[in-house]
């Protein structure tokens, strides 16, 4: 199965301080508007921009076991899951039918069991002294808080013409399996389906299908569907955006609930780590009233609807509060001092302003539009994490390198890249000790050429231009010397008629205005490959002036670059 498996750390302190690469970006050969990159440099890179060791944590979280092994898993069976094993001795069958009574029948213990095998963190060893059967119990109990508001029945106690069993709230989770209204065949939930965005392109929808909720936790919208199908099958999209159903009628019921208690939605933390403490809460947070307990699994869940001091009294927080606190009195699991069940205190995560923050995490890839002096046109063939959904995540193998490449046609304007494993030599140069310029080859910032008998020195990345000219190059040492003009013979043609003279023609004379050099006080002689200006600085240069725009430090020709240069008059 497709599994999330720990990013690689090994990259160098400098990088991981700057998260500034060298990268070697050459020319595409087959394609003469792009370039490559190698994948060791990407993965470098990569793994710079992931080194919190949180990202690893995230990533095991969310690994999974084949469906093979999944779809073996019995009650009670010998060889089922280490994890699968300790639900079945801290959550035995007699307590799921205890608390499912009401329940759908296409929720069971053995559905519940496989939905929990899939994930191997869920339930899971701790081996660092933490109680891995407390937090696993207290990991159902969390879970069934919010079924029990999700998808249950609501229906007072005293009701005895709806409950003849006199069931407690907290007891009528997963009552319904499909979204009240909606039922397979139906249209709707396509928001966005069919539209030319990278969302349509990652999680294409399939025609007559519904993406209305289904399940435990009622997923819902084709996005949703498709990055969840992505996890359980392979990276296969397809097989629940062409099947949505299967949420509904298969061990997928449960499997989307455990999926989402373990997923990440950065800033979001996933709720597991609220429960087992892993998560440690950014002062940010803390300051926005966020923190331990049951209350911030709200937050995560439906923080913007439920929480804040506005909703303090809404019917949805006040049940999940009750159904939790129901749940945790009657399975005794103990409150820490720290954690608050309620959310009202907390800002919802939405309206919590985590810009320039420096201690909280992204799980998603975006381009990286930061200019890079030293790349093809300054662009940095990177992605960086941001705190929105992408198309790529940090979380899943391969989509950094999707991101670079912009797969899935996300980032306008981004260069044409292909990521090779192996980059060509390229021409070292033309000189016996192997550091004369080439036309051909790329150079990066810093790399020297000699050239005319002159060392020069690249100010950014260049192919191709001739140091003499200037431009991206900087004379160090030496004096160019100019190459011999040879002029080709000029033949005149033999002479056959006779002169003819021809009587003088006195002209008159042609007065010149007398020539205005530039003032020297206001304008440099430019010379190329020496000269640096700042911005603002006026220039003359083959008898014309310029001013130098987009400064510091402007090293292009004036007749050559529109960009750094404005044409004015020399007066």
């Amino acid at each position: 199965m497709a599994k999330v498996t720990k990013l690689t750390f090994a990259v160098s302190a400098l990088l991981a301080a700057n998260s500034y690469a060298t990268m070697n970006i050459q020319p595409d050969p087959q394609n003469p508007t792009g370039y490559v990159v190698s994948r060791a440099d990407i993965q470098a890179v990569e793994a710079a921009k992931t080194a919190d060791p949180m990202y690893a944590i995230w990533s095991k979280a969310l690994e999974t076991q084949p469906n093979t092994i999944v779809e073996a898993i019995l009650p009670g069976k010998a060889d089922n899951p280490a994890n699968v094993k300790r639900v079945e001795r801290v959550f035995p069958h007699a307590e799921w039918d205890f608390l499912t009574q009401m329940a759908a029948p296409e929720y069971t213990y053995t559905r519940f069991l496989r939905a929990i095998g899939k994930f191997p963190a869920f339930c899971g060893e701790y081996t660092d002294g933490r109680d891995s059967d407390a937090i696993c119990k207290k990991s159902i109990v969390t879970a069934f808080a919010h079924f029990a508001q999700e998808t249950g029945g609501h229906i007072a106690i005293d009701n005895i013409s709806d409950n003849p069993l006199a069931l407690e709230e907290w007891q009528q989770a997963l009552v319904h399996v499909r979204e009240m209204g909606w039922a397979e065949g139906q249209e709707g939930y396509t928001t966005g389906c069919g539209q030319n965005d990278w969302q349509n392109k990652r999680w294409p929808c399939a025609a007559g299908q519904g993406y209305f909720g289904r399940g435990a936790k009622q997923l819902s919208y084709h996005f949703n569907y498709g990055a969840f199908s992505e996890v359980m099958f392979d990276g296969d999209a397809t097989v629940l955006l062409n099947n949505p159903g299967l949420v509904a009628d298969s061990w997928l019921n449960l499997a989307s609930a455990i999926w989402f208690f373990l997923t990440p939605q950065a800033p979001k933390p996933a709720m597991l780590h609220v429960i087992d403490r892993t998560w440690t809460p950014s002062q940010r947070e803390i300051d926005a009233g966020i923190g331990y307990g049951f209350g911030t699994t709200i937050n995560v869940i439906n923080g913007g609807i439920e929480c804040g001091e506005q909703n303090k009294d809404k019917g949805q927080p006040v049940n999940r509060i009750r159904y939790w606190e129901g749940l945790s009195s009657h399975y005794q699991i103990p409150i820490e001092a720290d954690e608050k069940n309620t959310c009202w205190q907390q800002l919802p995560y939405g309206s919590l302003n985590l810009n320039g923050a420096t201690d909280v995490l992204y799980t998603n890839w975006d381009g990286n539009w930061k200019y890079y002096s030293d790349r093809p046109g300054g662009a940095s063939f990177e992605c960086e994490l941001v705190g929105f959904q992408t198309a790529y995540s940090a979380l899943v193998p391969g989509d950094y390198e999707k991101c670079v490449t912009n797969f899935y046609g996300s980032h306008a304007n981004w260069p044409e890249v292909r990521v090779v494993e192996k980059l060509d030599p390229v021409d070292p140069g033309t000189n016996p000790g192997g550091n004369g310029w080439s036309a051909s080859k790329v150079y990066l910032a810093g790399e020297q050429v000699e050239h005319n008998g002159a060392t020069y020195e690249a100010q950014w990345w260049t192919q191709g231009d001739d140091p003499a000219n200037g431009g991206p190059w900087l004379l160090v040492s030496g004096t160019p010397t100019e190459p011999p003009v040879t002029e080709p013979p000029v033949t005149e043609p033999p002479v056959t008629e006779p002169p003819v003279t021809e009587p003088p023609v006195t002209e008159p004379p042609v007065t010149e205005p007398p020539a205005t050099d530039p003032d020297p006080s206001v304008f440099t002689t430019w010379i190329p490959g020496s000269t640096q200006v700042s911005e603002g600085e006026k220039v003359t240069y083959l008898g014309k002036c310029f001013i130098a725009k987009n400064g510091p430090g402007v090293w292009e020709s004036p007749t050559q670059s529109n960009w750094f240069w404005d044409e004015i008059s020399c007066q």
